[in-house]
């Protein structure tokens, strides 16, 4: 039956009306709200995007370079996601700098370090192509949000000039016009005027960190953990749990001046977090704010050291050269005081709730009590963290809201790790891309993944699935080089709408490989791709999986531009 239903919520960008809803059915119990704007403007595209993360970004550049015009929305007013309002620099994997991503997503980190080449007073030795500005040991290119945001904002101009990209920074999706298994328009909420903004598109992409158009248009979409009974996945619990979800981080940065005292108001929640131990299974370590944490692929309890000059400290990782955005010996002396670090670590994964899911109340208790563990770990590092001389506190430590772009020093959002997920036409398993489990299904140790014969990407990284809200600890395993399906971009149902980020046809588990950098921006440029070649050919997106002369054509296309569908020969 066709029916048309228009979803109106201005917290469901939180999940406030999400909870169990898996189509068009469950969209009549939504509560609906009248939006309070005085004025609404009405906008038309060719292709919406909810989401101005990295995938939101590719999603825009892949369909603009296709001829078509595209509206970006974005709930911050910075671009860019986890790479800038977010804090966190590239994970990425060894073989970045050769293959493994995306021609447009290498052009965007040489543009970083042009950046950088052109604009910051560098020292000689530090002007070549792998210039790694912050030295930090997480990823080769360790650098300031700023960096990233000047970029992305370069690529993006000249759209903007055109009249090709429309872009809506501090605008909230808060409703959908659905008719039947398409979308025909999405309500934004401009969050400076109050005013409202229909828009309107033959395809529309979700590229929010929390997946919020699915439950705004009776997607169907899974949350949390799948059982072993459902996915046949080694390391799946045997009993599902959509509230289990992996924790998020609000990130900040910081640098160190040797003698100042930079030590900031003792935060109201100190006290809890100082004596906060995670009840975990397995087990934590002891207390979160320490310097032993559970070895990630084994639990075994583990040092760290902590030392804001950088230097060595043996076989003890430190953590200020972990994700460090800003290494001063890159440039001329005397031009930064000090290193800069952004603080993405284990002391400051907040797992205490969700903010999938819930009533706005609660997305800002959970943010809000993320953003308390992070300032109370910087005040226990300031004042009470174990020196290697025997001291305590590193007073020195500033705190450095200029380099995230907010009064209180903190990212502009949390760092999301699991969004809800499409249920796609396929869904990506554990069998598929984990060592061991691909090993147990083949009968000997592979290489690589397995071949998707709808392959649109590629992208590698170990899983990784941080601790979670529901005590479990980390799970952290072995995966291999990976494809990325095509049907896994595909929802069941739906005809007209793109999953664009971290909420495509994964599991809870593969997740934790699908959800880093590089590969949310391959996502992104091919599903931008995708809406440009539907719209050209003149079929729905599931049409180009079905039929293989499309499938062909689109392949051939895509790798043309400069996105790899296969990992070259081991």
């Amino acid at each position: 039956m066709n029916r048309r239903h228009f979803i109106e919520n201005l917290t469901i960008g939180t999940g406030a009306a999400a909870v169990g809803l898996s189509g068009p059915a469950s969209a009549q119990g939504t509560t609906e709200r009248r939006v309070t704007s005085r004025t609404r403007d009405d906008r038309a595209a060719d292709l919406v995007i909810a989401g101005g993360g990295l995938g939101g970004v590719a999603a825009a550049l892949a369909a603009l370079r296709s001829g078509l015009t595209v509206i970006l929305t974005e709930e911050t007013d910075w671009i860019g996601g986890q790479i800038t309002q977010q804090g966190v620099p590239p994970d990425e994997h060894q073989w970045i700098e050769t293959h493994g991503a995306t021609r447009m997503y290498r052009g965007f980190r040489t543009a970083v370090r042009d950046h950088y080449i052109r604009a910051y007073p560098l020292v000689e030795s530090a002007k070549t192509d792998q210039l790694n500005p912050g030295n930090g040991s997480v990823s080769r290119l360790c650098h300031e949000p700023r960096a990233a945001l000047a970029v992305l904002n370069a690529l993006l101009a000249p759209y903007l000039s055109a009249g090709k990209l429309t872009l809506l920074l501090e605008h909230k999706i808060t409703g959908a016009d659905v008719t039947g298994d398409r979308v025909r328009a999405l309500k934004a909420l401009d969050l400076r005027s109050g005013r409202e903004v229909v828009l309107s598109a033959p395809y529309f992409a979700d590229a929010t960190e929390l997946g919020d158009l699915l439950p705004l248009t009776g997607t169907e979409f899974v949350t949390g953990t799948e059982s072993r009974q459902e996915t046949r996945e080694l390391h799946a619990p045997e009993k599902a749990d959509p509230d289990n979800q992996q924790a998020f981080t609000v990130c900040f940065a910081m640098d160190y001046i040797p003698g100042a005292n930079h030590v900031i108001d003792k935060p109201k929640d100190y006290d809890f977090w100082r004596n906060f131990t995670p009840k975990m299974t397995p087990a934590w370590s002891g207390r979160l704010l320490d310097l032993m944490y559970p070895t990630p692929s084994t639990l075994v309890p583990k040092a760290l050291g902590f030392h804001p000059e950088g230097i060595s400290l043996g076989d003890k990782l430190n953590l200020w050269n972990y994700r460090r955005i800003i290494s001063r010996a890159n440039f001329q002396p005397g031009f930064f005081p000090g290193d800069i670090t952004s603080v993405n670590w284990p002391q400051n994964d907040y797992s205490l709730g969700n903010l999938v899911g819930v009533s706005e109340k609660e997305f800002k208790k959970h943010v809000d009590g993320g953003k308390q563990l992070s300032l109370s770990l910087l005040y226990w590092l300031q004042t009470e963290a174990p020196r290697p001389d025997g001291g305590q506190g590193w007073p020195g430590l500033r705190l450095r809201p200029d380099i995230m772009g907010t009064d209180d020093g903190l990212a502009k959002y949390p760092y999301v790790r699991e969004s809800r997920r499409i249920r796609a036409l396929f869904t990506v398993l554990e069998e598929h891309v984990g060592a061991a489990n691909r090993a147990r299904i083949t009968g000997k140790a592979e290489t690589r993944a397995a071949d998707f014969y709808d392959s649109v990407g590629v992208g590698y990284y170990h899983i990784d699935l941080h601790p979670s809200s529901r005590g479990n600890n980390y799970i952290d395993f072995p995966s291999l080089p990976f494809q990325i399906p095509l049907g896994a971009l595909l929802p069941r149902r739906m005809e007209n709408l793109l999953p664009a980020c971290k909420n495509i046809g994964t599991t809870h588990i593969t997740n934790g490989c699908y959800r880093l950098h590089p590969v949310e921006w391959s996502i992104g440029e091919s599903v931008g791709l995708l809406a440009a070649y539907a719209l050209e050919k003149k079929v729905i997106p599931r049409a180009v999986r079905e039929q293989k002369p499309l499938l062909d054509d689109f392949q051939r296309r895509i790798r043309s531009l400069g996105i790899e569908t296969h990992w070259p020969a081991a």
